[in-house]
This record gives C-alpha cells, sequence and structure tokens, in this order.
C-alpha cells in the first residue's frame, strides 16, 4: 500500500467494543467537530419477505420492515419524534433493500438522545389499532411513491430483471401487502432483527468509545440471541421481461436500461464487484465521458441520466437512466458506447480519473459525521469496513474493469423499461 493510501485507511480508522448485552458498537471519534451523527442499524430490509428464526419459518409481506420502521418511534409512552424535540436533535430512519437504520443528529445531550435512540429500537410496542392507524398513514405515502415517476422508473426496471427475487417489490409494499401486517407478525420481526445481538450502532463526531459505551450501557434490552437466516427465492438467470413501458403523467419520457448480474460470492469478492461496477457506471455515462458530452450536446438527455449498482443478497445489477426526449435513440446510444468500450478497451486516462473521483469522494465522507457514521454501519453490516472500501478501489485495475464489462454489460441479460407521457403515442416518440 502507498503512503497516500495509508494514510486514507488511518483516516478511516474506527474502535469497536460489544456491549453487555451484545450489541456491537462502532465509534469514529473526530475531536474538533461540534456534532455528533449517531445511527442503529439491523439487518432487516424490504427482501426480508421470509427467514428462519431459532428454526421457525417466517412468511411475511412486502413492506413489512418500513412499516416495523414507522411503528418502533411509537410506544406506550408516546412519540419518540416528541422526545428529540425537546433535546434539540435532528432524528430520521430509513429502510432499505438490506437494512432498517434509525439515526440523530445532535451538538449536546448526546447521553440523552442515545437513550432515546436505545429505547425506541429496544421496546416494541405494537396493538391491532395502532397498526391500523399506520396501514391508513403509509397507504397514502405509497400512493406518493406510486405517483413518483423516478421511484416508477427503478422498480420498473427491477420488475423487468427479476421475476422471484423480492427487489422487485416496492420497499414500502402496496396497500394490499400492508394490510396482512398483525402485531403477531411485527413481534416475530423484532423478535429476529431487533434483538441487541442483531443489531449494530455506529456513533461519529466529537466524542470517544468510552463515553458511547458507558451511555448505551444505561438501556435495558431484553437479551436475545436468536439464529435468523434469510430465505430468498431462486432467481433465474435470464430477465423476466425484456421490454416493457407504462404511461404516466409526465412531461417527458424517462428510460431506464438495467443489466442483471450474476451474484458474485460474498466478502472480498463482492466487494471487488462493486468498486469495478461503480467505476464501469462512470465509465459510461459519467459526466467526462463521450456518451455524455453526446446527451448533452445533442439536447437528449439531462445531468440526471446516470448509473447505479444494486447489490444486496441474491441479487447484483447496474441500471442506466433518467428522462429523456428521445428513449429509443438514447437506449441505442447507450449500447452502442458499451459495444464501443468492449471493442476498443477503457481509455487509461478516464479510467484514472474517473477513480480518483470516487476514491476523493468516499475520502470526503469520512469527514462528515452524518457520512462517516453511517458510511462506517452499512460497511460492518456487509462484512467489510471503510478502510477496507478504499483498498479494494485504490487496488482496482483497468483490467478488472474491462473484465466487468465484458461480464456485467452485456444485451441478454438487460432489460429496458421505459415511462412515455400519457398523451403520446408511442410510434411518435
Amino acid at each position: 500500500m502507498t503512503n497516500e493510501h495509508s494514510s486514507a485507511a488511518q483516516r478511516a480508522a474506527f474502535e469497536t467494543a460489544v456491549l453487555s448485552n451484545g450489541m456491537r458498537v462502532l465509534v469514529r471519534p473526530m475531536p474538533g467537530f461540534s456534532g455528533i451523527h449517531a445511527v442503529c442499524g439491523t439487518a432487516f430490509g424490504s427482501v426480508d419477505l421470509a427467514f428462519e428464526a431459532n428454526g421457525r419459518r417466517v412468511q411475511v409481506p412486502a413492506g413489512t420492515a418500513h412499516f416495523l420502521e414507522h411503528k418502533m418511534f411509537e410506544s406506550e409512552e408516546g412519540d419518540a419524534f416528541a422526545l428529540y424535540a425537546k433535546t434539540g436533535a435532528s432524528a430520521n430512519a430509513f429502510t432499505s433493500f438490506d437494512k432498517t437504520c434509525y439515526l440523530f443528529t445532535c451538538t449536546d445531550h448526546f447521553e440523552e438522545n442515545l437513550a432515546i435512540l436505545l429505547g425506541l429500537v429496544s421496546k416494541p410496542y405494537f396493538t391491532a389499532e395502532t397498526i391500523a392507524k399506520e396501514q391508513g398513514i403509509i397507504g397514502q405515502e405509497i400512493k406518493m411513491y406510486e405517483d413518483s415517476p423516478e421511484w416508477r422508473l427503478v422498480f420498473g426496471v427491477y420488475g423487468g430483471l427479476y421475476g422471484a427475487h423480492p427487489v422487485r417489490e416496492d420497499i414500502a409494499g402496496t396497500v394490499d401487502s400492508i394490510a396482512q401486517l398483525t402485531p403477531q407478525l411485527l413481534y416475530a420481526c423484532t423478535d429476529a432483527f431487533y434483538s441487541p445481538g442483531q443489531m449494530v450502532l455506529a456513533v461519529a463526531g466529537n466524542v470517544t468509545l468510552a463515553q458511547v459505551v458507558a451511555a448505551a450501557e444505561k438501556t435495558p434490552f431484553a437479551k436475545q440471541t436468536p439464529q435468523v437466516h434469510r430465505l430468498l427465492p431462486q432467481e433465474p438467470a435470464a430477465v423476466a421481461v425484456a421490454d416493457s413501458s407504462i404511461r404516466m403523467d409526465v412531461a417527458k419520457p424517462l428510460l431506464g436500461v438495467g443489466f442483471k448480474v450474476a451474484p458474485p460470492c460474498e466478502g472480498a469478492a463482492r466487494l471487488r464487484a462493486e468498486m469495478a461496477a461503480e467505476v464501469l457506471v462512470e465509465l459510461v455515462c459519467g459526466s467526462m465521458t463521450p456518451l455524455y458530452r453526446t446527451l448533452y450536446d445533442e439536447n437528449l438527455a439531462g445531468p440526471d441520466f446516470s448509473g447505479e449498482v444494486l447489490s444486496v443478497p441474491g441479487a447484483f445489477s447496474i441500471l442506466f437512466g433518467g428522462e429523456t426526449e428521445d428513449p429509443v435513440r438514447v437506449h441505442k446510444l447507450l449500447m452502442e458506447e458499451i459495444d464501443r468500450l468492449a471493442r476498443d478497451g477503457v481509455e487509461e486516462e478516464l479510467f484514472r480519473l474517473c477513480k480518483n473521483q470516487m476514491y476523493g469522494e468516499l475520502l470526503a465522507g469520512l469527514e462528515n459525521v452524518e457520512d462517516a457514521a453511517t458510511g462506517l454501519l452499512s460497511a460492518w453490516l456487509r462484512g467489510r469496513t471503510p478502510a477496507e472500501e478504499l483498498e479494494a478501489l485504490a487496488a482496482l485495475t483497468r483490467q478488472d474493469v474491462e473484465h466487468a464489462l465484458h461480464t456485467m454489460l452485456t444485451r441478454q441479460n438487460s432489460a429496458v423499461f421505459t415511462i412515455y407521457p400519457r398523451e403520446t403515442q408511442e410510434a411518435d416518440v
């Protein structure tokens, strides 16, 4: 490792401990910063529609993890947001495909805020009445997602790529799916995934590991050690639907093009694949690429046209998409650029620039308390550290990316999803 990369790894250093109840604590001390960011997470996300806890199989409807995220803020004592309001902390939560996280940022009253955070995740409280109320609230949120063309575009592509994997399901579920939830189902989920041994607490800012551990030990948890295993369906290698479209109330069409990749092995192999795919996305349509300039010069797409990588248990894919006046032509140009890169190879200078840009973004995240804590937690739940992510990117070669290009971006494993304006005929677009 060069001195530069060694220094970067040191900047990603953190301290860790395990509480007496079994919860893992990760702390990145950042002396001199005024704020502290804490995030407590569990590896229970929208793809976890079936799991085994202590030998018992549990099946839940789509949207369960997201619904549970909302419900955990409510207790017999009241709403956790009201408690945060008294301390002046900024609090939130989010659910992704593979995790649920609860977080706050504060400049003072850290111990009090941490007690609120750990209190809300340690005391689930569900009744048929409170669930029915939340079903109405989240039902409205689901309808908002259904009216979002960008949201519909992403899940339209995933629905084309995957025929069985739950990643094709909306993270929030549907009105019908969340209507199936009961207190018994939600308690089964918290018993499995909200026990302290399944949760991770990450903190970054002007705080020490000793301070975090001392404060966290004051919150009583029911000490459980469930054996939990994800149960994912067998996903076919072929894409489910190669080409599909819908109509919405949009001013311009939106195009999404996805590539389904065989999930790499866990650990270092998955990390290398993720890094190669992330750089590959930038090499295809990033702001420094020929394709980006063509789309911009011909007014075919705006700066929102970009790519992203999906890497969750059992699924790995690359998605390109955004708003465009001419989805047919943009799809053609995208595939031609991928073919050109496969034929001519990746330009060394462009590879270096894209890799350095990504490396710089990762380093910048280490100097922000929110990004530092969230990145630390996300990496740990995936079985690695931020330093290992930096090292994997630093070790990435142009040949690694060209191999990813030939194996990940092939026409036979792609799916196209288009959103057309309601008043426009597809033949005229």
